[in-house]
């Protein structure tokens, strides 16, 4: 009894409260309509706890409060629409949306639920269904591809610069901008005038008929005769691998080469059966054998022509002064190293100057060398999520540089310790084959309205593919990078350039000087970026600068403002002079003893 007594109790209130709320909508202000709105609805939720059909009126009670939502909710969306300029129906927007409607508002359906759905509908009408059909100009015509694939150090990417060579146009699309460059240098050195074009730097030969660029810079409205594109296996890579997908689905060229490893084979024809293109297949096999050595290397016997790896900077560099205190010198190769600096440590090592190497896995893509022994420190690497085993393909295309015809006529691969057992295996294994290619968001996103950019790219990452063997791209730092610029309401096509700017926002000084310059633009209005200044003279801060300089350049770029271009050029010579001759300085405390314990 005391249980209905208080539910009897609970139901009076409510249903004396319904004639004030009734009294407070009809007079209310726009303003205060949300009260209201709210008010409402939590009276409701009470009722819907109530056992409404044991009360005479219970029924009745409840449907003039429904009514009485509807009827401010009405009013709620009539004022959204004059305040944001739309036009949005309230029977459409509650339609199939009840429930939630009364419990959460008609603002919260409106944009969880109503406009979703809409931009999902325009997903439809304005994105193709297949990856393939997103390039009209692509699909006239029927392409020749030419498969390159093979392992490390074979060949593949000469024999295609061959035909490049020949061609009247052409382009090449590398996985890095030093691949990029070296190319570039040496089709200039054979008489082939060829531009250059990375995120980094744009130089423009007269007269040049091809192109040497990286990946992500590659214009699919440019047509060549024929264009080669390096390290295709890539296209599987979560956060760049829609450059290669995109490249090889959309460049309007006859003959495309295609350069990479085996595991890409069978995902990439069926790309190609997509697009109702052909294509030949040529495998490459090594030419000089890879040899195992099965005792522990000790650092103190490494000598000409030996690679030592790690899967870190700062491993690298006490590799290096552990060496330099045994007499040995060496030059070092890491991810942050410009490319001038780069190329010095490698050719000193080439001449002899420097008759080791150590390197980070950044050996494994990229220029040849003459490696007579690859010496693996360590087996496990940190992929930017956890610390993990090389897979067989790392490990084959890291040993895959020991051996170099002419002059090492086998190519010898060893450990620090005793596990070249593990890496024979993985050597000796199959790779996984490439299931699915990465696929990015078309700039045709532009187009649809109903949401800010970075809502319609969220909403377009967790909508699936209606191919398997294609999957979305990781867009969470471009995501990240538009809630940084989103005080500023810029427009999309802004946005969209923004987001795209090559700089790691992992560094926090280089994600400072992005914000500085939004700012600077956007809340200053600033018609040209203040040049970066250095921090410090250590190693370290120098490859941070020379960063800052390259975001200076690619933001510039970006937003068509002016860029002192003879600045950038000094200020990278300069900055990359100063880091050989820091990296020359670096000290680092430990032993061998101490270094083979840590491997292990």
């Amino acid at each position: 009894m005391k249980k209905e007594r208080k539910q009897r109790l609970a139901f009076e209130r409510v249903k004396h409260n319904l004639s004030q709320l009734e009294r407070q909508a009809s007079v209310s202000r726009v303003r205060s309509l949300w009260h209201s709105e709210s008010s409402i609805r939590n009276q409701l939720r009470q009722l819907n706890n109530l056992p409404l059909a044991d009360f005479p009126d219970g029924q009745k009670v409840y449907d003039q409060y429904a009514m009485l939502l509807d009827d401010v909710s009405r009013r709620v969306l009539e004022q959204y629409n004059r305040k944001t300029g739309t036009d949005y129906s309230f029977d459409a927007v509650i339609a199939g949306n009840r429930a939630e409607y009364l419990q959460s508002g008609i603002l919260s359906v409106l944009r969880s639920n109503h406009i979703p759905k809409m931009v999902r509908e325009e997903f439809r009408r304005l994105l193709p269904r297949y990856p393939q059909d997103e390039y009209p100009e692509a699909r006239r015509q029927t392409r020749m591809f030419y498969l390159h694939l093979g392992d490390t150090n074979t060949g593949k990417t000469y024999q295609a610069l061959l035909r490049l060579r020949q061609s009247r146009s052409g382009i090449y699309l590398a996985p890095l901008r030093i691949l990029a460059l070296e190319n570039y240098e040496r089709l200039n050195a054979e008489g082939v005038p060829c531009s250059l074009l990375t995120g980094e730097e744009e130089v423009r030969v007269p007269g040049a008929q091809h192109l040497c660029c990286t990946v992500e810079k590659a214009n699919l409205s440019r047509k060549y005769d024929v264009a080669v594109i390096d390290e295709v296996q890539l296209l599987a890579d979560s956060q760049r691998g829609d450059a290669w997908t995109r490249a090889i689905l959309g460049l309007p060229c006859p003959e495309i080469h295609l350069c990479g490893a085996l595991l890409a084979k069978e995902h990439l024809i069926t790309m190609i059966h997509d697009c109702g293109d052909e294509y030949e297949f040529k495998a490459y096999t090594r030419l000089v054998p890879l040899q195992m050595e099965y005792a522990p290397v000790r650092l103190s016997s490494v000598g000409l022509g030996d690679a030592l790896v790690a899967f870190s900077k700062g491993s690298v560099l006490s590799l290096s002064r552990y060496l330099s205190q045994l007499g040995i010198r060496s030059s070092v190769i890491y991810g942050d190293l410009p490319p001038e600096v780069r190329r010095g440590q490698y050719d000193a090592f080439i001449r002899g100057k420097n008759p080791v190497l150590v390197a980070t896995d950044a050996i494994g893509m990229g220029v040849n060398l003459p490696i007579r022994r690859l010496i693996f420190t360590e087996l496990e690497k940190f992929d930017g999520e956890s610390r993990r085993p090389l897979t067989s393909q790392e490990i084959k295309q890291i040993a895959g540089r020991a051996g170099r015809i002419g002059i090492y006529e086998v190519g010898y691969v060893a450990c620090l310790d005793e596990r070249i057992s593990l890496v024979e295996e993985k050597l000796n294994a199959e790779d996984e084959p490439i299931e699915q290619a990465v696929v990015g968001p078309s700039e045709a996103i532009l187009q649809i309205g109903l949401l800010p950019l970075r809502e319609k790219l969220a909403l377009w990452s967790a909508e699936p593919e209606a191919l398997p063997y294609y999957r979305k791209k990781d867009m969470s730092m471009e995501l990240f990078l538009l809630d940084l610029l989103e005080p500023y309401h810029l427009p999309e096509q802004i946005q969209w350039r923004l987001m795209r700017v090559p700089f790691s926002p992992g560094n926090p000084v280089l994600l400072s000087q992005f914000s500085d310059y939004a700012h600077a633009c956007f809340a200053s209005d600033a018609q040209q970026l203040d040049k970066p200044v250095p921090e410090g003279h250590a190693c370290q801060q120098l490859e941070t600068y020379y960063q800052q300089v390259n975001l200076y350049y690619s933001f510039s770029k970006a937003l068509d403002l002016p860029i002192d271009e003879q600045w950038v050029l000094d200020t990278r010579e300069r900055v990359s002079a100063r880091i050989r001759s820091a990296l020359e300085k670096l000290r680092w405390p430990g032993s061998p003893d101490a270094l083979r314990r840590k491997k292990r």
